[in-house]
C-alpha cells in the first residue's frame, strides 16, 4: 500500500469531510479580494444523479487573509446540527483577503468576487440552482446583507449572523440602504443579533428591518437575544430547526 503524502493530499481527504478546492488561475486573477482556495463540504452519495441545495458560509473577521484553515473552521459547528435535521446539503466556505494596497472599502468581501464564486460552484457541483442559501457571521453577516442585497436573485433565503450594513466596520451605514431593502424584502430572511453585542450593535439590524419594511417586505424577520453579545449567532447555529427553516425555501423566479 502507498501512503501519500504532502499538503495537498492532506487536504484532498480530510477527515472531517471538509476538502479543498481551488478557482481556475484565469478566474483567480479576475478577483478583488478573495482567496482562489475555498472550502466544500458534502458531495452526492454513489448513483445520485440530481441536484443538491447549496448552503454558502461567509467568515468573520478572523477568517481573513490566506489561511483556508480558518473557515474551515468556522463551518465545522454547523455540521452536527444540519445531520440532525437530516439536511445532505454541500456547503461552500469561501475567504476573503485583506486589501493589498490597503484601499479602505476595498478589502473583505465584494460582489464580483462572489458572483465569479457562484458561477463557478454552479459550473462545477451538482447544486440545484433553485436551493442556494446564504449565512455569515460578523463581517460575515455584512457580507450576506450586502451580497443578498444588491442580488437577491441568487438566493432562496438568507440568514446574516450580529452583521454590520457598512463598508467601513460595524458603525458605518451603505448609501444604499434603500436599495438594499428593496432587495432583501424579496427574500425569506432571519437576521441575529446580541443585545450585548460590543461590536456590532443590535440596531443595524433594526435598521434594516426599517429599510425592508418602508419597501413592503414581509417575509424578513429580526431576532435579538436579549442576553447574548457578538457571540449570538451560535444559538441558531447549534439549532436543527434553524436549518430547517433555511431549507424549506425554495427560489422564486
Amino acid at each position: 500500500m502507498v501512503l501519500a503524502t504532502g499538503v495537498s493530499a492532506q487536504r484532498s481527504k480530510p477527515y472531517d469531510g471538509i476538502r479543498i478546492e481551488r478557482l481556475p488561475e484565469a478566474k483567480a486573477k479576475k478577483t478583488i479580494s478573495l482567496n482562489p482556495e475555498y472550502c466544500v463540504y458534502g458531495e452526492p452519495k454513489a448513483g445520485f444523479k440530481g441536484k443538491l441545495p447549496l448552503l454558502i458560509y461567509l467568515h468573520g473577521g478572523g477568517g481573513v487573509g490566506l489561511e483556508i484553515e480558518k473557515p474551515r473552521r468556522q463551518i465545522l459547528p454547523l455540521l452536527g446540527p444540519l445531520q440532525r435535521a437530516s439536511i445532505e446539503t454541500l456547503i461552500v466556505a469561501p475567504q476573503a483577503t485583506g486589501s493589498p494596497k490597503r484601499e479602505k472599502g476595498k478589502g473583505g468581501w465584494q460582489v464580483p468576487d462572489l458572483d465569479l464564486l457562484l458561477v463557478h460552484l454552479l459550473e462545477t457541483l451538482p447544486v440545484d440552482p433553485d436551493r442556494v442559501y446564504l449565512t455569515g457571521n460578523s463581517m460575515g453577516g455584512y457580507g450576506t446583507f450586502m451580497w443578498a442585497g444588491y442580488r437577491p436573485g441568487h438566493f432562496a433565503a438568507i440568514a446574516p449572523m450580529v452583521g454590520g450594513i457598512g463598508p467601513l466596520g460595524p458603525k458605518d451605514v451603505t448609501k444604499d440602504l434603500d436599495l438594499w431593502g428593496r432587495n432583501l424584502a424579496k427574500l425569506p430572511m432571519r437576521a441575529y443579533y446580541g443585545r450585548k453585542d460590543r461590536v456590532v450593535p443590535a440596531d443595524r439590524g433594526e435598521m434594516i428591518m426599517k429599510a425592508i419594511g418602508k419597501a413592503g417586505g414581509k417575509k424578513a424577520e429580526l431576532i435579538v437575544f436579549e442576553d447574548k453579545g457578538h457571540d449570538a449567532g451560535r444559538v441558531p447555529y447549534g439549532q436543527p430547526e434553524f436549518f430547517n427553516w433555511l431549507f424549506g425555501h425554495k427560489r422564486k423566479k
